[in-house]
């Protein structure tokens, strides 16, 4: 009996020096998408919700869109939305970039970090027919000549464009002399290297599975930092060129929460990271986990935000 009591006054007393921990909850959790529905945050942001819910984690979870601009429209109502602390945001590497070619009036400096989710690795392919069966003949040719070495792929300033800036970085060629020709969708872009408008193309890996698998794409290198499971293609680093890079997705909340309430958004993540209903998620949607969650994320994103700004830069897209 003595040491119950000894346990429930400990417990007593812990409780009434941080009764804001002990009573912190999340109660109508509400998840911004900063684009149109469909695309991966959005998509991203309703499986969170799917699985938060389903879980019991968290009830109930709201999701709602905010579209423009690579989500920097989204990221200035999350700055309106300071002291909020049932709000979050999916963001990624995408936003990072656009917050530097948008020249937007918001960044990511103040707003709360809390995890990084998931991502996918870039491929290289090149068409079936080139003339290039591996990474160094590729890299050799386009050493030799940067500008008549094409390579195809999404938008200016993102995340395809980023890493065939990295590439010629590492390989020795100046990123402001490459050839890169933008597209605004994956269908553009793999009509261009399948006709052999371009030398080669880059995208996440589900964009060409289908067309390397059946033989008409080869994969000469992959952005991972190791070989990755089912998808035939040896690491830039293996072949020389020391560069990684993901197309990573993550979550923030707003500026100017508690600490309290940070700590119980996170908790949720990583209970939801932890459930068997968000790893069958990741297997279904063949999703990479790449999950880190509080301070790491908080390190990690800044890293990001140096890099990002460094290629940009370094290609011309901003000053």
């Amino acid at each position: 009996m003595f040491k119950q009591s000894v346990k429930l006054a400990l417990s007593l007393s812990l409780l009434a020096a941080f009764p804001m921990a002990a009573a912190q909850s999340i109660s109508n959790l509400r998840i911004m998408a900063p684009a149109s529905p469909g695309g991966g945050w959005d998509q991203t942001s309703r499986a969170i919700q799917t699985v938060l819910q389903d879980t019991g984690i968290v009830k109930p979870v709201q999701v709602f869109n905010v579209p423009g601009a690579g989500g920097t429209i989204g990221l200035a109502q999350l700055y309106n939305a300071k002291g909020d602390g049932n709000l979050m945001m999916t963001m990624g590497l995408v936003m990072v970039g656009a917050i530097q070619t948008n020249n937007s009036k918001v960044n990511l400096s103040r707003a709360t970090p809390l995890a990084r989710l998931t991502g996918e690795y870039e491929v290289v392919v090149v068409p079936a027919s080139s003339p290039y069966k591996n990474l160094s003949e590729l890299v050799a040719a386009w050493k030799a000549d940067p500008g008549k070495v094409a390579f195809a792929g999404g938008s200016a300033g993102g995340t395809d464009h980023m890493l065939v800036g990295l590439m010629a970085k590492a390989a020795g060629i100046d990123p402001k002399k490459m050839n890169y020709v933008p597209f605004s969708g994956g269908g553009e872009t793999l009509a261009a290297v399948l006709g052999n408008q371009v030398a080669a193309a880059v995208a996440g890996y589900g964009e060409f599975e289908a067309q390397i698998k059946a033989g008409k794409l080869r994969a000469v290198g992959i952005s991972a930092p190791k070989a990755q499971p089912g998808i035939d293609a040896p690491t830039l680093k293996s072949q020389g060129l020391n560069v990684e890079l993901a197309n990573w997705r993550g979550i923030v909340a707003p500026p100017g929460i508690s600490a309290a309430e940070k700590a119980a958004l996170i908790s949720a993540l990583d209970k939801m990271h932890a459930s068997k209903e968000w790893q069958d998620t990741l297997k279904t949607r063949n999703w990479t986990d790449l999950y880190l969650s509080g301070s790491k994320f908080n390190v990690y994103l800044r890293a990001e935000q140096n890099r990002t700004t460094g290629i940009l830069k370094d290609i011309g897209l901003v000053k």
